[in-house]
């Protein structure tokens, strides 16, 4: 008997272990399934990588925010560590960006290592960021002066740069440079802002699709001009950007100036590319137009390149 009731009370303790044990089981199968869920949405809106999204998650114990949270920070110290180190590394590829706002357009030139990055969404991103930021920043600065200003940035000028987020972007290319894995720099930037009766002229060749807000490409132009036809100013304009892409003047001459032959980098006396009947010059009393200033950038041209 006593042999029995041994029997029949491990049976049932077994049995009570097993239910639990099941029971357990699901649950943690359900938390598992509510922990991908979140995993999954973590991943879909930082790009972070699944481990470091999962390692996160565990670390705040599913809090989205603060993980979310902590995922920025560390990867803006994983970006400043790449950036030390990939510091020497030449960037000549990238992109041109160029916004036009109301009476005032921006030109930028951000460069990476490779045009595999220059096509990624992130780097295309930060071209547009930097585009933005340099346009508040000349606004700012330049809100109480009249008539026609222009403003150059470059290094230090550029890397204190806020933008909408509060960051700096110094800090925004170091992030940057940490999800990419490549040395990647903003190299300048142009800003210009005219008076009333002024327009601003532009044109980005090579450009990358899906960008609207900020046109992207590798080479790009502002021109300043006065007159033109009421209504086809922007028309003019394009056309003056395209002859200044493809041309390469690296100053403006005079109306009266005569061409020296294909050597010319003299905008007004060279051939107009619209029109090879033309100078830039017969071409712009044609329109009743006179240009004022312009900008040419290029992608990841040498210093000597730029001053031609």
């Amino acid at each position: 008997m006593s042999f029995n009731f041994l029997f029949r009370t491990i049976t049932r303790d077994l049995a009570k272990v097993n239910t639990c044990h099941l029971q357990s089981l699901h649950t943690g199968l359900q938390l598992l399934a509510a922990d991908k869920s979140l995993l999954m949405k973590l991943r879909k809106n930082t790009g972070y990588t699944f481990i470091n999204c999962k390692k996160a998650l565990m670390k705040f114990d599913n809090d989205m925010a603060q993980a979310e949270t902590w995922l920025n920070e560390q990867a803006q110290k994983e970006g400043w560590n790449k950036a030390n180190k990939l510091e020497g590394r030449k960037a000549k590829e990238g992109l041109i960006g160029l916004f036009m706002g109301d009476k005032a357009a921006v030109m930028v030139e951000v460069n990476c290592e490779t045009d595999f990055v220059a096509r990624n969404e992130k780097f295309q991103q930060l071209v547009k960021e930097v585009a933005l930021a340099t346009l508040a920043h000349h606004r700012n600065k330049t809100q109480s002066q009249g008539g026609y200003v222009k403003s150059v940035l470059v290094g230090d000028e550029l890397n204190k740069l806020s933008l909408e987020a509060g960051a700096s972007l110094s800090d925004r290319v170091a992030l940057t440079i940490g999800r990419l894995g490549e040395n990647l720099s903003v190299r300048r930037a142009v800003a210009v802002g005219v008076p009333v009766e002024w327009n601003i002229g532009s044109y980005v060749h090579g450009g990358v699709s899906g960008q609207t807000e900020v046109a992207m490409g590798r080479y790009g132009a502002l021109v300043v001009f006065q007159g033109g036809e009421e209504g086809a100013q922007e028309v003019l304009g394009r056309k003056l950007g395209q002859h200044i892409v493809g041309e390469s003047p690296v100053s403006l001459g005079n109306m009266d100036d005569l061409p020296c032959g294909e050597s010319e980098t003299r905008l007004l006396p060279q051939t107009f590319l619209g029109d090879p009947s033309l100078t830039v010059a017969q071409f712009l009393k044609g329109q009743q137009a006179r240009v004022l200033d312009f900008v040419r950038f290029q992608c990841g041209e040498t210093a000597s390149e730029e001053a031609k």
